[in-house]
């Protein structure tokens, strides 16, 4: 389950990918198929989920990892490893390892 709480004891990775319109289903379906078959099944996977830009041009894969080393084991599979070098022919990511440091809500 995500959580998303100050002082969170694991990783969140944020990848946004640049991508064209036309690209942008190609590449969920893609990151899907790389969670399905790796990261949902990986030491020390917390959560995950995909997100599109209204305009098409976006996706972001956010990712909660308990450690960084669990996260980059997981990037040493070779089967995620094909997958990414083909999503990276038409589109261009820019992963991003983050803490939490504060969360806001409305008055209650």
């Amino acid at each position: 389950m995500t959580t998303i709480a100050k002082g969170a004891k694991h990783v969140t990775i944020i990848n946004v990918f640049k991508v064209e319109p036309a690209n942008q289903q190609r590449l969920i379906d893609l990151l899907t198929k790389v969670a399905d078959s790796s990261a949902r099944t990986a030491q020390g996977f917390v959560s995950g989920g995909l997100h599109r830009s209204l305009d098409g041009t976006k996706v972001i894969m956010y990712a909660q990892w308990r450690t960084m080393e669990d996260y980059d084991a997981m990037r040493k599979d070779p089967a995620r490893a094909a997958m990414v070098k083909e999503a990276h022919t038409f589109a261009s990511p820019d992963p991003t390892a983050y803490e939490v440091v504060e969360t806001f809500s409305p008055p209650a």
